[in-house]
């Protein structure tokens, strides 16, 4: 196993060549225009905060749709690096409101989307894969992808908890 300063010489490389500082922040810019996407084009939904950069590992941004909100849960846009994919996750906003749902969506065994096995070390309830392979050469495509994905995802777990 790498260590610490072996994992930082590597880093240093491959900051120096240039590349993947030009994808992180082309990623970045990208997930702050999909943020103010959905801000403007969905005032149905409230869009606090702001971009949750995280560890390079994922970076999201919450939608809060007033139906979820009301049950204190919230849909989470991610972004994973490692494979560089977008997801859609349901969230509650506290553990325990994350562990009352997904006992409710595992007891229903509610198949549309995956359900994590457990909820040691996540923050989602339900995942839904909106890009899996995006390309980056036609924003606006890969945007509306993203978007009518979340919308589909937002209005099953709506209508599910509804009934």
């Amino acid at each position: 196993m790498r260590t610490f300063d072996d994992c930082v010489q590597e880093y240093r490389k491959l900051v120096k060549q240039g590349e993947i500082v030009t994808a992180y922040q082309g990623l970045m810019e990208f997930m702050v225009n999909l943020r103010t996407h959905f801000r403007i084009r969905h005032p149905e939904f409230s869009v606090p905060g702001t971009l949750y950069p995280g560890y390079m590992d994922m970076t999201y941004f919450p939608l809060v749709p007033e139906k979820l909100k009301k049950r204190g849960l919230k849909i989470a846009i991610v972004l994973i690096h490692e494979d560089v994919r977008f997801e859609a996750w349901l969230s509650g906003t506290n553990k325990a409101i994350q562990a009352e749902y997904w006992e409710l969506f595992r007891k229903m065994r509610w198949d549309h989307y995956r359900i994590p096995e457990s909820l040691q070390g996540r923050d989602s309830i339900v995942e839904c894969d909106l890009a899996v392979n995006p390309g980056f050469s036609d924003p606006v495509a890969l945007i509306r992808q993203i978007e009518e994905g979340a919308l589909q995802f937002i209005d099953d777990i709506t209508n599910f908890l509804e009934t």
